[in-house]
């Protein structure tokens, strides 16, 4: 599966996933200049490079890494993130959303279509969330998924 996901992120890249890349630091550079806005350069410049090469990794919420609940930090990149959507998130969501339609109107083109909706999906929300490979990400969901079945024994 290496070769594919290997051979999937080159065609990625040279068929868009650079310049959807350099849309996301642009982004950043912009939030970091405001200075107020440098927790969302950081996220833009983690999901920016995940852009580039998507194959192979996931985006995923710190809480399902840590099997933690976010707590009060939740509820501040909740409004960290609806600060961010209105100026710069809806625009990377549109984006990410058009370029999907028009992967999905090619066969080839349907697992890019995939990767630009789950960019789309993390430009909305960009705080709090982490790229880690597609092994970690399910490893993290599985164990998550033990404890909450454990809970609802023990009730």
């Amino acid at each position: 599966m290496g070769g594919i996901r290997f051979l999937g992120n080159v065609l990625w890249f040279l068929l868009g996933g650079i310049v959807a890349g350099l849309c996301w630091y642009l982004a950043g550079i912009v939030a970091a200049i405001t200075i107020v806005g440098l927790p969302w350069a950081r996220a833009c410049f983690r999901i920016g490079t995940y852009t580039f090469f998507p194959f192979g990794r996931e985006v995923v919420w710190n809480s399902e890494l840590s099997g933690k609940p976010q707590g009060a930090m939740g509820v501040l990149r909740l409004i960290g993130n609806v600060i961010w959507f209105i100026p710069i998130g809806f625009s990377l969501m549109v984006i990410h959303v058009l370029a999907a339609a028009a992967c999905f109107i090619t066969v080839i083109g349907i697992p890019f279509g995939w990767a630009h909706l789950k960019l789309a999906a993390a430009s909305v929300f960009p705080l709090g969330q982490r790229v880690v490979p597609i092994s970690v990400a399910r490893l993290a969901r599985e164990q998550n998924a033990g404890a909450q079945l454990a809970a609802y024994r023990h009730r």
